[in-house]
């Protein structure tokens, strides 16, 4: 059994709206063989909605364009581009058009939601649609929510005059062999079964082919990555995803002229220790050992 899919965007047809609006692109579910990760693009008119409802799972998401608004039992929130949250399970919430244009934005979905269990999800009565307040990273009653901007990627411009403007120093880059990761949703922010953050990759950014004890996805949003999944090539370009089971091995290379740039999630969250398991390493063992006998 495959432990892993590729989906070009190109190959994936838009599902129609539902009667309120709203529709959502699968990429990564149950038939896919996906234990712990739903993963999808959600796209919702200026005038739609999604009622009321509540899930038996974690749902983090990331605005990738427009804006939407989300009503929560504790407020309303306009949700804008660049803006991401987290929704625990269990929690009441409602979805709404905002301005003209509408939003679309990516969900992750942990554990995978289960048909034969009406998608772990139930409806519930209707919340207040209460006047939207704005995502402030400073402000704790926004705790849930972050904002993402391109340019935070960029290893120079983490000042503490932009730290103290994005919420705290949980927000600094992780920089390493060409490589930036910025989380966004974590175990700090309240998630228990996922985690989102963004990557990037200079353009020497490599990283060695490892695998995991967890599930993770890449949705491409800048440049283009050459990626290798259980022996197997891909190219992959702004909009497609690659998803990789437990055990996967993976590894990437930026295969254009600038910045490659993706939006990653993993399900469960990784382990305090051994979360990587590198080829090179294992193979540098056994090469060492094979010299000596």
């Amino acid at each position: 059994m495959t432990n892993h899919l590729v989906r070009h965007a190109a190959d994936v047809p838009e599902p129609p709206y539902d009667r309120h609006g709203h529709r959502r692109r699968t990429l990564v579910g149950e038939d896919d063989g996906s234990v712990h990760t739903g993963f999808g693009l959600c796209e919702l008119r200026p005038d739609g909605r999604v009622p009321a409802h509540v899930h038996s799972y974690e749902e983090t998401f990331f605005v990738l364009d427009g804006a939407v608004i989300l009503d929560l039992p504790d407020g309303s929130y306009l949700l804008e581009e660049g803006d991401h949250g987290l929704l625990p399970t269990g929690v009441p919430h409602a979805w709404r058009g905002a301005r003209s244009t509408g939003g679309r934005w990516a969900d992750m979905l942990a554990p995978v939601p289960r048909a034969r269990y009406g998608h772990d999800t139930q409806a519930v009565p209707d919340l207040p649609a209460r006047e939207p307040a704005r995502v402030d990273v400073r402000d704790p009653r926004t705790r849930a929510f972050g904002h993402f901007e391109p340019a935070q990627m960029d290893p120079g411009r983490q000042s503490q005059d932009l730290l103290a403007a994005t919420a705290s120093m949980r927000t600094a880059l992780l920089v390493y062999s060409g490589i930036t990761v910025k989380m966004m949703i974590d175990g700090d922010l309240g998630a228990v079964a996922s985690t989102m953050f963004m990557v990037q990759y200079a353009s020497d950014g490599i990283i060695g082919t490892h695998d995991h004890p967890f599930e993770e996805t890449y949705l491409i949003l800048e440049g283009v990555a050459e990626a290798a999944l259980d022996g197997e090539r891909y190219r992959l370009e702004p909009g497609d995803l690659a998803w990789a089971g437990a055990g996967c091995v993976h590894g990437f290379v930026n295969a254009g002229q600038g910045p490659l740039r993706w939006l990653e999630t993993q399900a469960p969250q990784p382990p305090s220790r051994h979360s990587y398991r590198f080829t090179r390493d294992w193979d540098y063992l056994r090469a060492t050992l094979e010299e000596k006998s």
